[in-house]
């Protein structure tokens, strides 16, 4: 459900929950005057995970690029996983 902010003269200003299709308050629930349905910045939203644009239909170069950093990472701690195993061996 979505929050509303509304403005009381007397009270100031104060948030509610309301659903889309609710009639907006005419009255304060404290003092019972009326008040005023202010706008609000909202919240942002980041979608995360498959199925959505940001993540299904990057751009090449940045596939590429993140293959990249993934191998390097991939190579740096496969090169000390190496030579722990040889020492093993040996022993």
């Amino acid at each position: 459900m979505p929050t509303y902010v509304y403005r009381c003269p007397e009270c100031g200003t104060f948030e509610i929950f309301q659903k889309i299709t609710d009639d907006p308050l005419r009255g304060c629930p404290e003092c019972g005057r009326k008040v005023k349905k202010l706008v609000s910045g909202g919240v942002a939203i980041l979608f995360k995970g498959s199925g959505f644009h940001t993540t299904d239909y990057r751009s090449e170069e940045y596939k590429k690029r993140a293959r990249e950093e993934k191998n390097k990472a991939t190579a740096s701690s496969g090169s000390s996983d190496s030579k722990s195993k040889g020492k093993k061996a040996a022993s």
